[in-house]
């Protein structure tokens, strides 16, 4: 990750390494590898353009609404799975079931999408191997390379503040402000273009249980578990969903244990990756300027390559491992006592002046680690590293 503290003060934050990385893919080009891959199975068949309108979950029945022609369609399922989104129609029938539990918070922050071009050489115009942060406290911006060259970037910022910038004059003011590096590379005229095309998008977090009614419905995804986009698993916790479903149903042979036993599993580690994305966000646009954040993160890759079937720093093991999202937050709770106790020590065994060591001190008792919210029963402060 490459990051600017301040405007023309660039740092690198190691926060992967070994030979890993990550791969950012267009939704739109894995929508049609799945379209093209279930094309090629002969017993799946797919019906474009109907609207649910209704559903008897007990029963498996459905009512669709064809939307070019209003005509109304009444099928019956063995299952029906809801993988219909946020906002999920499916859900809002599980809505209805005695003991459905659920929960829905917006972020006062929005998003807009911007982007920026190949240089003139029709190369990137910046380092294309990083995640490019600019941490603005309140606010940020992050870039992720594309494939023809170009970069998406996205500005994360109090939906308040959106609304401040009614005019280029104004825009392009805050740019020069808080990221005078990016104009050239984007461009004014592109930059006025895409900021005024279309309004911020708000960002939500879903928390629902159980996942089930019975053997005959189930939702996963984001219908079960949306989260903001901070932790980049939104994605990837929906394909672990169908995962787990496919072992459970192969191991039980019996659909109603299976449902049961999917949503007493899955909903530990759903939470917790919400609850993760959520707070990731006030890390990547300020804990990451702070030196207490750049220490520990040199600790823990110390101790990661000292000690890799013990010490697995959260990112890495969020990201690279089958662990599931509730223990590796658990294990980052047990990492972040450990430190507490080391860390101090650390910094005398090396001599550093007494005057650096009382501001790390201040800085760190600053963090104030997500623990607290997400293991209520915790208590202490911490910084969370990725």
């Amino acid at each position: 990750m490459e990051t600017e503290a301040d405007p023309g003060k660039r740092l690198k934050v190691a926060i992967i390494g070994g030979g890993l990385c990550i791969y950012s893919v267009s939704r739109r080009y894995l929508n049609e590898v799945l379209l093209t891959a279930i094309e090629k199975n002969f017993n799946v068949n797919l019906h474009f353009s109907h609207r649910l309108i209704s559903a008897n979950l007990q029963e498996g029945s459905m009512t669709f609404q064809l939307t070019d022609t209003n005509e109304t369609v009444h099928k019956k399922a063995d299952l029906i799975i809801g993988a219909d989104g946020a906002f999920s129609t499916v859900r809002r029938h599980f809505m209805k079931q005695p003991m459905f539990n659920f929960s829905q918070t917006y972020i006062e922050h929005g998003y807009v999408e911007l982007c920026m071009p190949p240089g003139q050489d029709g190369e990137f115009a910046m380092k294309p191997n990083y995640l490019h942060v600019w941490p603005r406290g309140n606010f940020m911006m992050i870039a992720l390379p594309n494939q023809d060259r170009s970069w998406t970037i996205t500005l994360f910022m109090p939906l308040s503040d959106f609304e401040a910038l009614d005019s280029p004059t104004r825009l392009l003011k805050f740019f020069s402000q808080h990221f005078p590096d990016s104009i050239p590379l984007i461009g004014k005229h592109q930059l006025v273009t895409d900021f005024f095309s279309t309004k911020p998008s708000t960002l939500l977090s879903i928390k629902c249980s159980p996942y089930h009614v019975g053997g005959s419905a189930l939702i996963i995804g984001d219908a079960a578990h949306a989260m903001v986009p901070f932790y980049g698993q939104g994605m990837n916790a929906g394909f672990e969903d169908c995962r787990l479903l496919d072992q459970l149903i192969l191991k039980y042979e019996d659909m109603p244990v299976a449902l049961k036993e999917f949503s007493a599993v899955r909903n530990r580690d759903a939470e917790a990756i919400c609850d993760l994305a959520m707070y990731n966000y006030l890390e990547m646009r300020d804990l990451v300027n702070r030196r207490s954040f750049l220490l520990r993160k040199k600790v823990d890759n110390l101790l990661f390559w000292l000690l890799p079937n013990i010490w697995v720093p959260l990112y890495l093991s969020v990201t690279f491992t089958d662990i599931g999202y509730r223990e590796c937050m658990e294990n980052k709770f047990w990492q972040d006592k450990s430190c507490r106790r080391i860390i101090p020590d650390v910094i005398n065994a090396i001599k550093l002046p007494p005057f650096q060591y009382f501001l790390y001190l201040l800085e760190l008792k600053k963090c104030h680690w997500g623990p607290d919210e997400l293991l209520a029963k915790s208590s202490g402060h911490f910084c969370l590293t990725f």
